[in-house]
């Protein structure tokens, strides 16, 4: 017994715009990140490439920070937009102190 495919009319494109947010919520995502990352994406065919500025937590290993993102964010922008990424260069904006937790005063 045999199943046809029935291929599906049409395509399916994933905007610069959509791809820049949802790398941006996906470097939030990593421990020790600092805060909202700036991301400037460039979609050419089914490929992306994603140029990050990211706010670092302090004390953080601005190393290892980079390193998890960049992992992090291959693997969401692929899972979410079905986009291979070529490439991901990362510049490190800021070192972020924690915000200082207030004890409450009487």
């Amino acid at each position: 017994m045999t199943t046809a495919t029935a291929e599906l009319p049409g395509e399916t494109t994933v905007s610069e715009r959509a791809v820049r947010r949802i790398a941006a919520e996906a470097a939030r995502e990593v421990t020790g990140v600092g805060g909202r990352a700036e991301v400037e994406a460039t979609v050419s065919g089914d490929r992306t490439t994603l140029e990050v500025r990211l706010p670092v937590r302090y004390p953080e290993p601005v190393g290892r920070v980079t390193e998890d993102c960049r992992d992090h964010l291959i693997r969401r922008t692929e899972e979410l937009t079905g986009l291979g990424v070529s490439r991901v260069d990362i510049v490190v904006s800021a070192m972020v102190r924690p915000a200082a937790t207030t004890g409450r005063v009487r």
